[in-house]
Order: C-alpha cells, then sequence, then structure tokens
C-alpha cells in the first residue's frame, strides 16, 4: 500500500501542472471581469471577486502541495544555505499576523535569539512554518493564540508552533504524519488532502532533524521542529530571502486553507 501511495505521489508533479495552466487563464479572467479599479469603488463587487480569489489561491496551494509532494518519495536532498533563520521566521509571522487578526487570533513570535544564522534550505523552512501556522489556523477559535517559538540547545535549533485550539485525541497523533497514506483516515474539507504534515516531517527529515507533535483534547497542539545547528560554510548568508512573484501575495497563497473570503478582499492581497 505505502509502495502504490509513493507511485502515485511521483504523479502529483504533473496533475499540479495542469491545475497552474489552468488557474493562469482563470486569474487572467477573473482580473478582466473585476478589474482593481473597479473593485475598490463597489463593495459589493469586491466580495464576489473575494469569493473566486479565495478559490483561486485555494487551488493553486493544492497545486503547490502536489508539486512538493515528490519530496514525499524519499531519496531527496535539499539545497543547504546559511540563513538568519530567526529573521526568516519572525518575517513570515510578521505577515501572517494580520490575517491571524481576521480570523480573530493572537499570533505571538518568541525567540531569546535576536539573531541566529543556521544552515537550510529557505524556501523549504518558510513552506513547513507556512504549513504549521495554517493548521494552528484552522484548529483554533476566534479568541486563541498562536505561538511560534525558536530555541537552540544540544547542537540543535527548536522551532514550535503551539496553539490553543481544539486539540486531537492520541489515535490522531498515530497516523498524524503519514495520514494520506492510510484509506478512510482523510479528513474533510476544509482540511485538504493530508499532505502538509507529511511534507513537513520530510523536510525537517532532509535538513538531518524531525519533527514532534503533540496534543490533547480541549488543550490544544504543540509541533517542534528539530533542526541540526550548524552552518553550511557557504560563505552566502541570506537574511530573509523570501520570493513573491506571479501575481500571487504568497501569505495569502500559504495561508488560503484557513482563511475566510473577507481575508482575499482588494485591501489584502497587495
Amino acid at each position: 500500500m505505502e509502495q502504490e501511495s509513493q507511485d502515485q505521489a511521483k504523479l502529483f508533479p504533473g496533475i499540479a501542472a495542469q491545475l497552474r495552466n489552468t488557474l493562469s487563464t482563470l486569474q487572467l479572467a477573473a482580473a478582466q471581469l473585476a478589474p482593481a479599479a473597479e473593485r475598490e469603488q463597489d463593495p459589493e463587487l469586491d466580495a464576489k471577486a473575494a469569493l473566486l480569489d479565495q478559490s483561486c489561491y485555494r487551488l493553486l496551494r493544492l497545486a503547490v502541495n502536489l508539486t512538493d509532494a515528490s519530496l514525499l518519495t524519499g531519496g531527496q536532498s535539499l539545497p543547504l544555505k546559511d540563513t538568519d533563520v530567526v529573521a526568516l521566521v519572525e518575517e513570515l509571522c510578521l505577515r501572517a499576523e494580520p490575517l491571524a487578526e481576521e480570523l480573530g487570533l493572537t499570533l505571538r513570535f518568541v525567540s531569546p535569539m535576536e539573531r541566529h544564522i543556521c544552515a537550510v534550505s529557505p524556501h523549504h523552512l518558510e513552506q513547513l512554518v507556512y504549513h504549521l501556522l495554517s493548521n494552528a489556523f484552522k484548529f483554533t477559535p476566534a479568541g486563541g493564540t498562536v505561538t511560534v517559538e525558536m530555541r537552540r540547545g544540544g547542537g540543535f535549533l527548536r522551532l514550535s508552533v503551539a496553539d490553543t485550539g481544539c486539540g486531537m485525541a492520541e489515535d490522531k497523533l498515530e497516523t498524524l504524519f503519514d495520514r494520506y497514506l492510510h484509506e478512510g483516515l482523510m479528513d474533510p474539507r476544509p482540511h485538504g488532502l493530508g499532505l502538509g504534515l507529511p511534507l513537513c516531517r520530510r523536510i525537517a527529515e532532509c535538513h538531518g532533524g524531525s519533527i514532534l507533535a503533540e496534543s490533547r483534547p480541549g488543550q490544544g497542539s504543540r509541533f517542534t521542529v528539530s533542526l541540526p545547528d550548524r552552518r553550511a560554510d557557504s560563505g552566502d548568508v541570506s537574511d530573509v530571502p523570501l520570493e513573491y512573484g506571479g501575481g500571487f501575495n504568497k501569505t495569502l497563497l500559504a495561508l488560503a486553507d484557513a482563511l475566510p473570503a473577507k481575508a482575499f478582499l482588494l485591501r489584502n492581497e497587495d
């Protein structure tokens, strides 16, 4: 069964490419039907266009996850680069904070370190953080708190994302990182295909690290990622290597599954 699922995962990038091509056409058509200038002047049109944008962002997020699903087949290595991981994660939290507020949540970033250089794949670490934030946002009711914390010790850099949400029973934790391999355990909409946490585990493992989940019903959840605290000694240090393009707000894209339609109003897409 596992081998069959891994064979299927190899097909995902091709499916993702087809989705991307279709979404590019949809995005162009949507922009022509509801130009930004008209949306600014017409709140009703903006609200309707936001629903369409929300669907496009969620589909594109699915395409991104399908593209990255090739990691699940194993054997890949990631290009590591000396990066200021504190600056990177703090910047991601700053970008996500207004969207947390749309959900009535408080997002906190805690780190005793003002700066710390570590060898990571910036792109994949960014994906990992956003996946964990998206999960925390989905399962934490309004009034709750999501805390992102960074610490180091014992030769490891530890990044945790904790929430005050509904939590999970112990039997859920047993298959949390490979639920997509177990028929009948997939969560219903809007909780996606179940690829996010398996990808987080593979990203951590491709860094030589690990991820641990702790949770109790009614007491929230905490995910802790441990990465080797080392340097690549490449001589090239990146502070906050975030890249944006394609006409999509990258933070909205990464958190699309957890956000309400109002988050896609014109004011939030800049």
